[in-house]
């Protein structure tokens, strides 16, 4: 039986690929638990600097898959407490979505956890949850408002339908928008510029940018300006 999801190390670079092509990659209880490992041996492991998730056929993932969702724990796949947003917040490290294909749903949640994202010519995105009858639990209702806005998030999560890869990129829910067959290649390339930084600083720059999704932006400047007078402070002791 194939591994439901691939984790490859190239360069400081972790590759995590969702491996269900013949099911679109969706989502099941098997994927979620590999899934979760790979994400916590991307932070415990000091030879990995940035993740990359994508997903392996023409399909970045379907969503959830509809044929288990009553008879399998996908809240709680491990049994441990933890859920999807916990290992995330958990992974301190970037983590790239390189989106090759639909992400649908449960699927474009995943997405919407990742850092930032690169799309090929053919990804396409939906929140269908409204339609099926699915209530979102991976933090759908708020991290697409916060990506695209809340009139956009609205207009999307109520009418079901999908957007492309341009339209994507236009409202500034990609980053960029790649031919296919060079995906990859693009992704693996600013995984490698961020791997080229200093490590400490770009974990300091990245916290920083983060610390604003849950504070005003006065209470960001002022916690900036702390960090930045304690790194001064810092070099001064080492220069004496």
């Amino acid at each position: 039986m194939d591994e439901p999801v691939l984790f490859d190390i190239e360069e400081k670079v972790a590759v995590i690929t969702l491996n269900r092509p013949d099911r679109r990659n969706a989502i099941n209880q098997a994927l979620l638990i590999k899934l979760y490992d790979c994400l916590e041996e991307v932070e415990r492991n000091s030879d990995i600097s940035v993740a990359v998730l994508t997903g392996s056929g023409t399909t970045f993932c379907a969503g959830l898959d509809l044929s288990v969702i009553v008879t399998e724990n996908l809240m709680d796949p491990r049994e441990d407490g933890t859920d999807l947003m916990d290992i995330v917040k958990a992974c301190k490290k970037p983590l790239i979505g390189a989106i090759n294909g639909h992400a649908i749903t449960g699927g474009f949640e995943l997405a919407l956890n990742c850092d930032f994202l690169i799309a090929s010519e053919n990804a396409s995105f939906a929140d269908t949850h409204a339609k099926i009858g699915i209530h979102p639990g991976w933090g759908m209702s708020q991290l697409l408002q916060d990506a695209i806005g809340r009139r956009r998030a609205l207009q999307m999560s109520l009418s079901c339908r999908f957007i492309n890869a341009e339209q994507a990129f236009n409202w500034g829910l990609v980053n960029e928008v790649v031919p296919s067959d060079a995906l990859m290649t693009r992704v693996k390339q600013i995984a490698k510029d961020i791997c080229s930084v200093n490590p400490y600083m770009m974990q300091k720059v990245k916290n920083l940018i983060e610390y604003r999704r849950g504070t005003t932006l006065t209470q960001a400047l002022a916690h900036e300006k702390e960090d930045f007078t304690a790194f001064l402070e810092s070099l001064k002791t080492v220069s004496t």
